[in-house]
């Protein structure tokens, strides 16, 4: 008879201790799996919960009690019917605490279901409805049910007009975050009526919407908004930031990038009346800011971030905001032009607790700036640096010696980074993401310097890096254990062996490997096996890869979300194994596929459909695909994006 186990002495309440001391989501579910007592013990601790597969679905509620958060967004097949279910399955506990729900990119789930969800959910604080598109004026009404909401996302949901948003405005009047972002059918009238109803809003998002400066007259009489996001607004005008700037009195955090109708008169007229401004994101509106701006930003003590990517600046630019933002630790000078050498010394010799630095595009800078940054910024956290050609080992010495807690760097194409320079690189072990991509100077020796030293990276970009063979790949797999995130396209050095050692990489959720001429079905059929956490995927131009790799692709990749399988050789039945058997598929990008017929293409899509929101396709198939197939797949929410093309397909 076998001896009862020590674990049947420790009570509930001490194994949901020694849960609570497991940081980590991939420790707890180790954890978890140990036995059923700690299962259980996890399921009754659970405040959040991302679900994503629809059948287990059920089952985890009725075990998860005490639950706050439900993220259904990775979850195919989340519909009026399924909400039924759920909700029509004996004892729903699980509702009465749940404070966020995020339905984002639910295009199934309508009114109905909608309404079933918000009235079942009487403690409802916060939802993510971003991305439906079939989010209009009927679901704005049933979301109205849930008259505790405190912050509500509704991205680009275009079926929304000024009467759906006027329900939820009286009917969540306690809103005080929402985002209203790319809805397009909103207009100055529901924007006004908000405002009205919403009188505790503290932050807001009208980027995109063809709105004017009216709504900027009825913004500026909320007392408590802290936030306002404008971005792309182009029907704005220099009064529409007049009104901000006499109203408003909370105001702390404002974009109006690339707001076409707007000056830098307008912008002093906003920033004059909030003198206390903490972030301001000026980008791409502004061909260029006035002397009389960069004056203004003096009486701005309180500045931590601000962003002016695309204007022409100057060193007197630099020295204004150096000698009066001294709280600054965000800076953006994306695309800008006059960006010297002299100008970033005099910014950093002020500002020198900068830890976000973009200097994307900005050419003329050499290793002195790169050096000045390093010498006065030592916790800089972000660096990018893209297509900054003057820069060469020297400013990668330099960083490695000074800014020891780097976190991420962007070096894609910059010609003058080499091997030295990664080996000095490699002394920022704090690295968690790396882009290197273009670089045509380094090789698999650089590499091994990153891979043997950077233990924290978990996303590294080698984009056409035409150097790096499988040894690199090796040295990854060996010392890169967190890596997520790996781009290797046409690195065309790389072939199967090379996908071996990737397979070891177990945390790989997003690999590109497009034009990979030298992998075969071989070692797509080992990525598959070892990689299991793999969500995103992108084969095109791999045309070595048959059948037999898509077939294994099916088989072991259940977690796959997004896939690209462009100007592959797979056949119809070779589509339908991976369309059909990928039961999370969301996303998948099927162009000049010739060896695919329509009627594979058909049934494909058809084994899909239920959970496919979005497919790219030749245009040409439009007029072939049965009208049927076409029905279901708008009815269900997926977008479909017609390219054109003059491949001419056939029926089997």
């Amino acid at each position: 008879m076998a001896s009862p186990s020590i674990l049947c002495v420790l009570s509930d309440d001490i194994l949901a201790r020694i849960r609570s001391k497991l940081s980590s989501e991939l420790d707890r579910k180790t954890w978890r799996l140990v036995c059923r007592d700690f299962l259980r013990v996890d399921s009754a601790c659970r405040t959040s919960l991302r679900v994503l597969r629809t059948e287990f679905l059920p089952g985890l509620l009725q075990k998860c009690r005490n639950m706050e958060s439900l993220d259904l967004s990775v979850c195919p097949r989340i519909n009026d019917a399924m909400v039924a279910i759920l909700l029509g399955r004996g004892s729903v506990s699980w509702t009465r605490g749940l404070r966020r729900l995020v339905l984002s990119r639910a295009t199934g789930l309508k009114s109905a279901g909608l309404e079933l969800l918000t009235r079942s959910c009487p403690s409802l604080e916060a939802v993510d409805m971003s991305y439906c598109c079939g989010f209009g004026d009927r679901e704005a009404s049933a979301l109205s049910c849930a008259v505790g909401l405190r912050e509500l996302k509704l991205d680009k949901c275009l079926g929304v007009t000024d009467v759906g948003l006027a329900t939820i405005a009286v009917g969540c009047n306690k809103l005080q975050r929402l985002s209203l972002k790319w809805c397009m059918e909103l207009t100055d009238l529901g924007i006004d009526l908000l405002v009205k109803k919403c009188s505790d809003l503290k932050f807001l998002d009208i980027s995109y919407l063809q709105v004017t400066s009216e709504s900027l007259r009825s913004i500026a009489s909320l007392q408590k908004l802290e936030g306002l996001a404008m971005s792309g607004c182009s029907l704005v005008g220099d009064l529409g930031l007049h009104f901000l700037g006499n109203g408003c009195p909370s105001l702390l955090v404002i974009d109006v990038s690339r707001c076409d109708g707007v000056s830098s008169s307008g912008l002093i007229s906003l920033i004059r009346g909030h003198s206390d401004l903490q972030q301001l994101n000026a980008g791409y509106s502004f061909p260029e800011l006035s002397k009389m701006f960069f004056r203004q930003l003096k009486d701005m003590k309180d500045l931590n971030s601000i962003k002016v990517d695309g204007a022409r600046v100057s060193d007197f630019s630099f020295q204004i905001i150096s000698a009066n933002c001294k709280c600054l630790v965000e800076i953006g000078l994306s695309k800008c032009m006059g960006v010297t050498d002299l100008g970033i010394m005099q910014l950093v010799s002020g500002c020198l607790n900068l830890k976000i630095v973009n200097l994307t595009c900005c050419c003329s800078i050499t290793d002195a700036a790169i050096s000045a940054v390093a010498d006065s910024c030592r916790n800089l956290l972000c660096l990018k640096l893209e297509s900054c050609n003057l820069i060469t080992e020297k400013s990668l010495d330099q960083l490695g010696s000074c800014c020891l807690l780097l976190e991420e760097l962007d070096l894609t194409d910059c010609s003058g980074v080499n091997d030295r320079g990664l080996e000095y690189l490699s002394r920022c072990s704090e690295l968690t993401c790396l882009k290197l991509g273009l670089c045509a100077n380094i090789s698999d020796k650089g590499l091994f310097y990153i891979a043997s030293n950077c233990k924290k990276l978990r996303e590294l970009d080698l984009y056409r890096c035409n150097s790096i063979g499988n040894d690199e790949l090796a040295a990854l797999s060996s010392g890169c254990k967190k890596l997520e995130k790996l781009n290797l396209s046409y690195c065309s050095e790389v072939t199967d062996t090379g996908m071996e050692y990737i397979s070891q990489l177990k945390d790989l959720s997003d690999l590109e490997l497009r034009g990979l001429v030298k992998i075969t079905s071989t070692g797509l059929t080992a990525v598959a096996a070892g990689c299991m956490r793999l969500a995103e995927l992108d084969l095109k131009h791999c045309q070595k890869i048959k059948d037999s790799g898509f077939w294994a692709l099916a088989y072991y990749s259940r977690n796959l979300r997004q896939i690209n399988l462009s100007n592959c050789t797979v056949s119809n039945m070779g589509l339908c194994m991976v369309m059909g058997n990928l039961t999370r598929l969301q996303d998948a990008k099927l162009v000049h596929l010739s060896n695919v017929t329509v009627d594979g293409f058909e049934l494909a899509l058809r084994a899909s459909c239920i959970r496919l929101k979005k497919v790219k396709l030749l245009a040409s198939l439009s007029s072939l695909f049965s009208s049927d197939l076409l029905q279901t797949l708008r009815e269900r929410g997926c977008q479909i994006r017609w390219i054109g093309s003059t491949h001419m397909y056939t029926h089997e």
